[in-house]
């Protein structure tokens, strides 16, 4: 197991149910789906789900659907008639694409402290619902409001999209399919924390130096990914050996994915080179889609990456999906689009949503929700 930094170790390991890790929890999950009671990932869900949080005094909280999509709007008091229009922010959850975990007190925070009005959108899960599932939601009911903004008080030159993890990744193909599409106002802002953006190569720095560090582990970030694509994580070997990526379609995008675009400074902690692939030919026909935007952001094309509005991208440097993050920063750089970079040193994977845990929580991860919104209202 890799090191992490000086007094992160210990609390790390005694954190509550977490968003990758494996916990009671799922032991429990496994033990009640051999009984066949219920599945594993059910019974996972319910202990994720947690305790309900009360009204907020300064928020008005509404449930609806925007284009047959669940959302959660949070708006700030007062909401007067005659008051300006307001700036939005579309909230994606993170939680592997398969689990909902509970976002309403970051949803919250940004709102009170943004004074935005936040839009949590409740998309569909994998395994049940495999990709492209959860982007058509976070798409459909994005448009959606973007198209009524001003029923809601908002400003439509003001509506960013936002998300942490997997719903980083969600919101940068969301972004990416919304960029110069005329019948629409243009994006403000795209938000992404710690996002996963592509699948193309896990054996980049970060994944190798943070291979076993809570709360998201090198296995568990590829098991996610195949339950997203494929329902099934039956493939998972292949993927973290690299054996479902062809020869031709590594070398197209190893302009985009490889470890020389990542600064020196972040290989310091250790980084063995990869070594020549097998090639299995029949794996690469299950794996065709992995080459979609819509999938892995971070393969798009130039002509695309040009058209995305202004970024903010965190990312933590006891996580493995650090490198997706910093690779993506690279290449919105060297094509003109403005970018603000949040590196938490001391911080991990999900560190945000543990923010208000009491003595649990840690000042980075609070630090980096700050630096979320002071972007926010920057804008």
């Amino acid at each position: 197991t890799a090191a992490l930094h000086p007094g992160i170790l210990s609390r790390v390991c005694m954190l509550p149910v977490a968003p990758s890790l494996p916990t009671p929890s799922s032991k429990q999950g496994k033990i009640l789906e051999k009984m066949g009671v219920c599945t594993e990932i059910t019974f996972t869900r319910y202990m994720r789900s947690g305790k309900k949080r009360g009204p907020e005094p300064q928020l008005c909280l509404q449930d609806m659907h925007f284009g047959g999509v669940p959302v959660r709007l949070y708006l700030p008091r007062p909401r007067v008639p005659s008051a300006a229009l307001r700036p939005a922010i579309i909230f994606f959850h993170g939680g592997g694409w398969i689990y909902c975990n509970s976002h309403d007190n970051i949803c919250r925070y940004i709102a009170r402290e943004s004074g935005s009005v936040v839009v949590s959108v409740g998309y569909r899960l994998a395994p049940e619902h495999k990709y492209p599932a959860a982007y058509e939601d976070c798409l459909h009911a994005t448009v959606h409001f973007m198209r009524n903004a001003e029923h809601y008080g908002v400003d439509s030159a003001q509506i960013s999209v936002c998300g942490d993890s997997a719903g980083g990744n969600l919101a940068a193909a969301v972004s990416q399919t919304l960029a110069g599409r005329a019948d629409l106002p243009r994006l403000r802002a795209q938000i992404l924390i710690y996002p996963g953006l592509q699948a193309v190569d896990m054996d980049l720095p970060s994944y190798q130096q943070n291979r076993g560090v809570p709360l998201l582990l090198r296995e568990r970030a590829a098991f996610f990914a195949l339950l997203y694509l494929h329902g099934d994580a039956s493939h998972k070997q292949d993927v973290l050996k690299g054996h479902h990526v062809s020869p031709e379609m590594r070398q197209k995008y190893k302009k985009w994915v490889s470890p020389n675009n990542i600064p020196e400074r972040f290989k310091a902690r250790g980084y063995n080179p990869q070594k020549t692939r097998d090639i299995t030919a029949e794996i690469f026909k299950k794996f065709e889609r992995i080459s979609e935007p819509s999938l892995c952001p971070l393969l798009a094309e130039d002509a695309v990456i040009q058209q995305l509005p202004e970024s903010f991208i965190l990312t933590c440097e006891y996580d493995v999906l650090r490198d997706d993050g910093l690779l993506y920063k690279k290449r919105l750089e060297d094509n003109g689009v403005p970018v603000t970079w949040c590196h938490l040193e001391d911080g991990f994977h999900a560190i945000i949503s543990f923010y208000d845990y009491g003595w649990l929580s840690f000042p980075s991860g609070k630090r980096g929700l700050d630096r979320v919104v002071q972007f926010i209202k920057g804008l």
